[in-house]
């Protein structure tokens, strides 16, 4: 199985996780494809395989040479994102993009076009990999798992290549912030290791967004409207009062590079009850709890204008900024930095305005940046892959793991 070919077998699993789950994985039909990267690995040869009743799936490829050289790892998430559907992916390969619109689906007119996003025009001449325009595709973080399996499948394929003991992880829920929350950091028994997780090709980051989710309730009170003078409380304005109190230029539409957001992700509601879901992100961490404190003070406006218990807040941290974790180990930067030049990518060291696995992991002991896995436009319908960014991705796994042993 080819690189591209093992790439669209594992985006025609479905494995859109939730954040209304209390489960691990939140949802059951990410272990569909769990049990089928378990049951690939293993005819690969590979070791150690286990797959654990969270949906966590762990494997070695073992070392080959006598020195003594470090444990590494390869981690990569299965579930996509519950911000649009992954079900009944269709890929299809645009062949040496011309650098003019790519019509996604004619009948709806879903165009992917360089006007909305100029990054196209970076591969003109390459091939594409793109959506039908009613789903996600899936490399974010399908891609990454692609990468890890088919740089193994070379390192097996050529034993003249030393590499110390390589460890493999597959985690669920990443894409909600929990795909750490059960990861086995001693199980995996790794000196560092690198979440494929990243954008466009030469991405090399270990800083990240500090993050929370947050979630409000707003009661209301309902009255026949025809009689509800001075006695009605619509809970979906009031709702709308609080989001106007967040400063309306400090969203993901108006940020970029260090600046932080508030993100409105969710609303529901009626005239009695309505809830909004929020992200809150920031690399600075002052400023990240600033930004929680200002959800709260908000949120006591709104009960001063109508009572108390008229709104709660719920929030949750859910990872943290991993720079100051990844500082006292920077020789896995330059090892990084280094096998992205021998296989001719250059290298753009940049914060990742996201947050990955890893994150986590380098708080819990195992230090792990994140390398670029080649898609862009994640999320949405207008996500796409190019070949060459694919394949470079892979390369640089397997470099990494050369240069290691050396």
């Amino acid at each position: 199985m080819t690189l591209v070919e093992r790439f669209l077998k594992y985006v025609s699993f479905d494995t859109q996780s939730s954040e209304e789950s209390e489960t691990t994985p939140s949802t059951p039909k990410q272990l569909v494809l769990a049990k089928y990267l378990k049951e690939e690995l293993e005819a690969l040869g590979l070791q150690e395989v286990l797959l654990d009743g969270n949906g966590y799936l762990y494997a070695t490829l073992p070392a080959n040479t006598d020195k003594k050289v470090p444990t590494i790892g390869f981690i990569a998430h299965m579930d996509t994102s519950p911000d649009m559907s992954g079900e009944n992916v269709r890929p299809r390969i645009v062949k040496q993009y011309d650098g003019g619109d790519i019509v996604l689906c004619e009948a709806d007119k879903i165009i992917l076009s360089p006007k909305q996003f100029p990054e196209l025009l970076d591969h003109v001449g390459e091939d594409l990999i793109v959506t039908d325009g009613h789903t996600l595709l899936g490399a974010d973080d399908k891609a990454g798992i692609a990468e890890i399996v088919s740089a193994i499948v070379y390192l097996m394929e050529h034993p003249e290549i030393k590499h110390g003991k390589i460890r493999l992880g597959f985690t669920p829920d990443e894409e909600i912030g929990r795909g750490a929350d059960k990861f086995d950091v001693k199980l995996f028994g790794c000196d560092w290791a690198y979440t494929m997780d990243g954008g466009e090709v030469g991405e090399l980051e270990f800083e990240n967004f500090n993050a929370a989710a947050a979630k409000l309730t707003f009661k209301g009170r309902n009255v026949h409207p025809g009689y509800s003078k001075n006695k009605m409380i619509n809970s979906m304005l009031v709702a709308n009062e609080f989001i106007n109190l967040l400063p309306a230029n400090e969203t993901p539409a108006h940020t970029e590079g260090y600046e932080g957001f508030y993100h409105l992700v969710g609303m529901q509601g009626d005239v009695e009850l309505s809830t909004l879901s929020y992200i809150i992100r920031d690399h600075d961490r002052a400023k990240f709890e600033a930004r929680k404190a200002e959800m709260e003070k908000q949120t006591a406006v709104i009960n001063a204008r109508y009572g108390e218990g008229t709104a709660t807040l719920e929030l949750r941290d859910q990872y943290y900024n991993m720079r100051e974790k990844i500082e006292p180990v920077m020789h896995i930067i330059d090892l990084a930095f280094k096998a992205m030049e021998e296989v001719g990518v250059n290298p753009a060291v940049k914060a990742i305005r996201g947050g990955t696995d890893g994150a986590r992991l380098s708080f819990e002991g195992l230090p792990c940046p994140n390398i670029f896995a080649g898609g862009l436009n994640f999320h949405g319908r207008y996500e796409f892959l190019p070949i060459p960014s694919l394949e470079k991705a892979c390369r640089v796994v397997s470099k990494i793991a050369e240069l290691a042993a050396k």
